[in-house]
């Protein structure tokens, strides 16, 4: 707050007086005159401001002074009298900001004026519009725009249009800066057409976003009552002129009749070279298939040629026009080969990078009720909100990939490539070149033009690096720097590559004994230390077992197509006094080989369709373990169990039990006598 003393109450020192005492920043302390009947003092004292004669008192209490009386005499006796600190505004000056600020005045007097001419005129118009800023807020909501929505300025203005106006779309606009033009719109008692465009700065940046809608129904009413040949012609050339395939048409005669914009940009061909002309007119080498087609009343498919001046290699597909069975001409798509072969390409990096996809999980994937548990996956979506660099540690089998992909979904970067590789499935040579690419000639059999690793490929998203304990230690060093520095070196190249990488490492390794070994470096544990998530291993979260088996009995029902609703108490208890050596993944392989089991009519996993075999019990035949029985002996012992059960729940019923087997009596004597039974027992 800036303290000013006013010497002088005259026109200049009023007009001073009346623009200080409207700023926020600045208060008048007092303001002194000779004359007691001066208009500033009379104004002072009307606001409760000091007035006083002699300006000496309060030289001591401010930071500026203003010599108003534009006497020099004035302004050289306060100048000697000032402390050291405060400022002396002379007269002429003072009359200078003066000057300004009634400029100022003036300058928003015009603005406010152009304002309220502006709103008048955008109030008066019979078309509604509305404006957000690059925020998403709505600054404009014009009176036409009130009628059509039923809403008031009052309540819209201010507001996200997002939540206020959603289908609006501005937010969306704002988002792609993409224009939406002649956009039909239903607002349920109207119907309005809409224009909504982006507003650029001179920089090209989207600001905000306008549009500007119109009340269509009656117009709507007649369209739809008076539709016409021309245009439903009109609809389908859009529609034709909208599609990226170049198309020609021809009549029965052969002679062009239309094509679209992208059959122009494809053969270099436009209307005025093509409609009316023979079909032949684009053919550079090749028989023209539209003959063809008319020729035999036949399409045609992905037949090469040539086309136009630049002689350009395309597939053809042409089909014949039939309304009402009579031939009206033909159709042909043009493919450009360089865009196929273009996809092909693609397709194949595609398949080479088959193992680098999206993350396909969330947090509400994660399946868990324990207290460790909740807490590992609470710090992961801590860890999740943040860019640094995550380890997840636990045993084989405890989710670690599960929770990689959960976090990386629930991060910034969810938007860009997640790429997984597991350190553990290459050599010290091959992994080298995955992580930080090659450079043409790096290496025999380099492919030409080099290429990229996954540090590049991921750069702006993440890179999981799953098994990370073992990783060589040469290896080790790269990616310490690429860890440390943000930049790679591709084998066999020299220049630094920035890369922007979100690290995710995972190990069941004891990285702590491995350092001590020698075999993991210290510099690089500290580098990825920075978010230790400790994964509990299933052993320890006996609570989540039967969640977990749930949810793994609905997977299977998909893939096996059963209809298993779940586990009976006492197979729940037999899971859980097992000690999972292999945690989750075993107990998914449990449930998946207990629904093998499961018969098409039973709806519950009961203890026989968990043996204790499948837990670290005894061999079901010691001489043949129950790991090296076939899939045959799998089923036809769950067949037989399954039959056994049946027939005890009947009391040995024949009939009864194939009915509930769904099979015949026949076919049940059939099946005891094959499967070893005794068919008479019962």
């Amino acid at each position: 707050m800036v303290r000013v003393l006013l010497v002088g109450g005259g026109k200049g020192g009023t007009a001073l007086l009346r623009a200080f005492h409207s700023m926020e920043a600045v208060r008048v302390v007092a303001v002194v005159d000779l004359d007691p009947g001066a208009p500033a003092l009379g104004l002072a004292r009307e606001w409760g401001i000091e007035t006083a004669a002699d300006y000496r008192p309060y030289l001591h209490g401010v930071d500026v002074v203003i010599e108003a009386t534009g006497d020099v005499g004035v302004y050289r006796e306060i100048d000697s009298a000032r402390p050291p600190g405060v400022t002396l505004v002379p007269g002429p000056l003072a009359e200078l900001l003066m000057t300004l600020l009634q400029e100022k005045e003036q300058l928003i007097h015009r603005l406010s004026r152009q304002r309220h001419e502006l709103d008048a005129i955008l109030n008066s118009t019979h078309d509604a519009m509305m404006a957000v800023d690059q925020t998403g807020c709505i600054t404009l909501f014009n009176a036409a725009a009130q009628r059509l929505t039923g809403l008031s300025a009052d309540e819209v203005l201010g507001t996200q249009a997002k939540a206020t106006i959603p289908n609006s779309r501005l937010h969306i606009v704002l988002q792609t800066g993409q224009e939406e033009l002649n956009q039909l719109q239903d607002l349920g008692r109207v119907k309005i057409i809409t224009n909504r465009m982006p507003v650029r700065d001179e920089d090209g940046r989207v600001v905000g976003a306008v549009a500007v809608f119109r009340d269509v129904t009656e117009l709507f009413g007649l369209a739809e009552e008076v539709t016409n040949l021309r245009e439903i012609q009109s609809l389908l050339e859009a529609i034709i002129n909208a599609t990226q395939d170049a198309i020609s048409v021809v009549d029965r005669e052969g002679k062009g009749i239309l094509i679209n914009p992208a059959y122009t940009r494809l053969t270099g061909l436009g209307p005025d070279d093509v409609i009316g002309k023979p079909a032949t007119v684009d053919i550079a080498e090749g028989e023209s298939m539209h003959y063809r087609v008319l020729r035999t009343r036949r399409a045609v498919k992905g037949v090469p040629m040539k086309v136009g001046p630049a002689r350009r290699e395309v597939i053809v597909n042409v089909a014949p026009i039939l309304v009402d069975g009579e031939l009206k001409g033909s159709v042909g798509v043009i493919h450009d080969i360089s865009e196929i072969q273009q996809l092909t390409e693609e397709l194949d990096r595609a398949k080479r990078l088959i193992r680098k996809l999206e993350a396909k999980y969330t947090f509400e994937d994660i399946i868990g009720h324990s207290p460790s548990f909740v807490s590992a996956v609470q710090l992961a979506r801590s860890a999740a909100q943040t860019p640094a660099t995550v380890l997840l540690r636990g045993e084989s089998g405890t989710g670690k990939e599960l929770f990689a992909h959960a976090i990386h979904n629930e991060s910034a970067r969810r938007y860009h490539q997640f790429i997984r590789v597991n350190c553990a499935a290459f050599s010290e040579s091959l992994l080298e070149s995955e992580l930080f690419g090659y450079e043409e000639g790096a290496f025999t059999g380099a492919k030409r033009g080099g290429k990229k690793g996954v540090f590049e490929e991921a750069s702006g998203g993440t890179l999981f690096l799953d098994e990370i304990g073992e990783l060589p230690l040469p290896t080790q060093a790269k990616i310490l720097r690429a860890i440390q520095e943000k930049e790679i070196v591709r084998v066999g190249g020299s220049r630094a590559i920035p890369v922007d990488v979100r690290i995710i490492a995972a190990t069941h390794v004891n990285l702590e004994k491995a350092i001590e070994e020698g075999r993991f470096r210290q510099d690089l544990y500290y580098r990825l230390n920075v978010m230790p998530i400790v994964l509990p291993p299933l052993r320890e979260r006996k609570e989540d077992i039967e969640p977990l088996a749930r949810q793994f009995v609905r997977k299977f029902n998909q893939d096996f197509g059963r209809q298993v609703e779940g586990l009976t108490p006492r197979a729940i208890a037999r899971l859980e006094e097992y000690p999972w050596p292999g945690n989750v993944r075993e107990l998914e392989n449990v449930i998946g080989r207990a629904m093998i089991r499961v018969g098409y009519t039973d709806t519950w996993i009961d203890t026989v369709h968990v043996p204790l075999s499948d837990l670290g019990g005894a061999a079901i035949n010691p001489a043949q373990p129950e790991d090296d029985r076939t899939l045959e002996d799998v089923v036809t012992a769950a067949e037989k169990a399954h039959i056994q059960r049946v027939l005890d729940k009947v009391g040995g019923n024949k009939t009864e039990a194939a009915r509930r087997l769904g099979i015949s009596v026949r076919n049940l004597y059939y099946k005891l006598e094959k499967l070893g039974m005794d068919p008479g027992a019962g």
